[in-house]
């Protein structure tokens, strides 16, 4: 199988790593010392469930790459509009199936605008993974899974392939014929995550150990829930309860991608995670109260964070 990685950091680097070590033929697209780094010393993974090395073709031109079997489009959010349009049309032949593993609610969406809807896959990954160092992925816990389904509910042959090579990787790899209500299921709990951990500052387990705060997370969840089901997305009344019962068990040190990249100064996702559930909210007619003030605490800081990257580009 070849496999095209868009945005090989975090997430991308991980899969794409593990895939590659179980023979699959993987490029990646990435950008800066990162890049650098891959081409020069591979990417290595260091991982609770087992360390990786993988050699493998680097390049910031998916022209160089060509048509694959399948890509997994990793990048932040807020480049999806740009990088698909970019990079897509080098990657993409009759067969290709492209998957997101972003955070978001609507990247399949942008996806389809330069692709087509047919060549769409939905797709999350769960998983806590970082760039420890250029050329370095730290996955410090989390199940390391992906979910995968055909937006139309459809097991076709192309997801039971990827699921195969999944398998053969070592990767927990599930298929979902509601692929849908398992976006918003993700969607629910990094929106509760990330809006806890980054405007508190705290790891998950002070958020879990303060009522108040603990009581903020399950509104954040049941919050974005209410707007899924204003949206028609199936979703069983006990949503929220399995939300609220995976966080408890998680790792008390865990942040979100979100608090990252606010104290690191780095452009965040805030528009993408609780800014297009105020807009969808709002065109629905729902109430969300807890999702509204998060965003509003947040957004002067994402602002002030995106300027920062826009000067420091310009340098």
């Amino acid at each position: 199988m070849r496999v095209a990685v868009v945005g090989a950091g975090a997430v991308g680097g991980y899969f794409g790593a593990r895939l590659a070590t179980a023979g699959a033929d993987v490029h990646l697209v990435a950008r800066g010392p990162h890049l650098d780094a891959i081409r020069s010393r591979g990417l290595r993974v260091h991982s609770v469930l087992g360390d990786a090395h993988a050699a493998v073709p680097a390049t910031d031109d998916a022209a160089e790459i060509g048509p694959c079997d399948v890509v997994l489009f990793c990048v932040k959010a807020y480049a999806t509009g740009a990088a698909a349009a970019q990079h897509l049309p080098h990657l993409v032949g009759e067969e290709t199936a492209v998957v997101s593993l972003q955070n978001g609610i609507d990247n399949e969406r942008r996806i389809a605008a330069v692709v087509g809807d047919a060549r769409v896959l939905g797709g999350l990954a769960l998983i806590f993974a970082s760039i420890a160092e250029p050329g370095v992925i730290a996955h410090t816990g989390g199940p390391a899974k992906l979910v995968l389904g055909e937006l139309d509910g459809r097991v076709t042959e192309r997801v039971e392939r990827l699921r195969r090579w999944c398998a053969q990787a070592g990767i927990d790899a599930e298929i979902s014929t509601d692929i849908q209500a398992a976006l918003w299921h993700k969607y629910a709990f990094i929106c509760a995550q990330a809006g806890t951990t980054a405007p508190i500052r705290l790891p998950l387990g002070e958020i879990r150990a303060n009522p108040a705060s603990w009581a903020l997370f399950r509104r954040l969840v049941e919050e974005a829930y209410a707007v899924a089901r204003s949206c028609g997305v199936a979703i069983a009344p006990g949503a929220a309860d399995e939300r609220v019962a995976f966080a408890e068990q998680l790792e008390p040190g865990a942040f979100s991608s979100l608090h990252d990249d606010l104290v690191a100064g780095r452009r965040m996702e805030l528009d993408a995670l609780h800014g297009a559930l105020v807009r969808l909210a709002d065109e629905h007619g729902v109430d969300v109260p807890a999702t509204a003030t998060v965003h509003a605490l947040l957004a002067p800081l994402a602002a002030r964070n995106e300027r920062g990257a826009a000067a420091q580009h310009r340098v």
